[in-house]
C-alpha cells in the first residue's frame, strides 16, 4: 500500500467534516446500528449495576462511547486529534456526561498499563486500517485489557473493497492492487483482509465471540437515492444480513468482538495470506 510518513493518521482539521460526512449519513447510521447491537449483546453479559472501565482507542469524538457513558460507565477516550477531542468534550458536556470521560491526546501505542491501568472493554473502530504496524497495535490493546476483557474491533475490509471495485467495473483500480494514483483524504492506507486480522487476534490469545459485516448491502446498491429515501428499511436489511455468510465478509467494514483469554496461546506458526 502507499507509504505514510506517520505510524498513525491524524484527523485534525477534519473533525467537523468527519462527524458530518460519516456519522451524519445513512452509512454512518448503519455503522452505529450494527456495532451498537453487538455492544448491547456484550454488555448484557455484565451485571447491570457494575460500572465498567472502557477505553475508546482512537475514538474521535466518541459517537459509540458516549452512549456507554450515558449508561454510567467510565470512558477513557484517546485520540491523536485535538480537534476530535475538543468536539468530544463539547458533546459530552452538552449531554451532561462529561464527568464520565477522561481524555488522552496522543497515540494509542503510547498508553501504558502502569499509567492508565487496564480496561474491561476496549473499543477500536476504524483505526486499524490507518496504522502501519497493525499487529503491534493489537498487541498494545491486548496488554491494556484485563483477563477475560473484551475488544470491540471494527476494521476496513480489503475483501469488501475489492469486490465493490469488481462489481463497479473499476478494473484499473484492481490492476493497481487497490492503490489510487491520488490518495483521497478519507481513504485508508492499510485496509485489512479478515483472515489476517483473525490470525493476529488468535496469536495474541483472543477468542472471537461475535462477527458482523458493516454496510453489506448499502455500498452495492445502484440507486443512491433509494438508500437515502428508504434509509430505515436499508438499515433494517443491513441488520438482518450482517451476521450471515456470505454477506458478512462483503461488508465495507468487519466488526469483531473478541475475548482476551487469561492464558495466552503460543504464537501460531501458520502462514496467513
Amino acid at each position: 500500500m502507499q507509504p505514510n510518513t506517520h505510524p498513525n493518521t491524524n484527523f485534525d482539521s477534519k473533525a467537523q467534516a468527519f462527524a458530518r460526512n460519516i456519522y451524519g449519513t445513512t452509512k454512518g447510521r448503519i455503522r452505529v446500528a450494527v456495532v451498537q447491537r453487538d455492544l448491547d449483546a456484550l454488555l448484557a453479559q455484565f451485571p447491570k449495576d457494575k460500572p465498567l472501565r472502557i477505553l475508546d482507542a482512537g475514538g474521535g469524538f466518541g459517537p459509540l462511547s458516549q452512549p456507554l457513558a450515558e449508561l454510567g460507565h467510565q470512558v477513557v477516550l484517546c485520540d491523536l486529534s485535538g480537534e476530535m477531542l475538543a468536539l468530544a468534550r463539547e458533546q459530552a458536556r452538552d449531554k451532561g456526561i462529561l464527568s464520565q470521560f477522561s481524555f488522552i491526546h496522543g497515540p494509542i501505542q503510547s498508553l501504558a498499563v502502569a499509567e492508565v491501568g487496564q480496561f474491561d472493554i476496549i473499543l477500536c473502530h476504524a483505526v486499524l486500517e490507518w496504522v502501519a504496524e497493525q499487529a503491534n497495535l493489537l498487541a498494545c490493546l491486548h496488554a491494556l485489557l484485563v483477563d477475560d476483557g473484551h475488544l470491540s474491533l471494527m476494521f476496513y475490509n480489503r475483501d469488501g473493497l475489492l469486490y465493490h471495485s469488481l462489481v463497479m467495473g473499476h478494473f484499473d483500480y484492481v490492476y493497481a492492487d487497490l492503490v489510487k494514483k491520488r490518495r483521497q483524504k478519507l481513504t485508508p492506507g492499510w485496509p485489512c483482509r479478515p483472515p489476517q486480522v483473525y490470525g493476529w487476534l488468535h496469536d495474541l490469545g483472543f477468542v472471537i465471540t461475535s462477527r458482523s459485516g458493516v454496510r453489506v448491502i448499502h455500498d452495492y446498491m445502484v440507486e443512491k437515492q433509494f438508500r437515502i429515501e428508504h434509509a430505515d428499511e436499508v438499515i433494517a436489511m443491513e441488520l438482518a444480513h450482517a451476521k450471515q455468510e456470505p454477506f458478512m465478509h462483503l461488508g465495507r467494514y468487519i466488526h469483531v468482538v473478541a475475548k482476551k483469554s487469561a492464558k495466552r496461546r503460543a504464537p501460531s506458526t501458520k502462514l496467513i495470506d
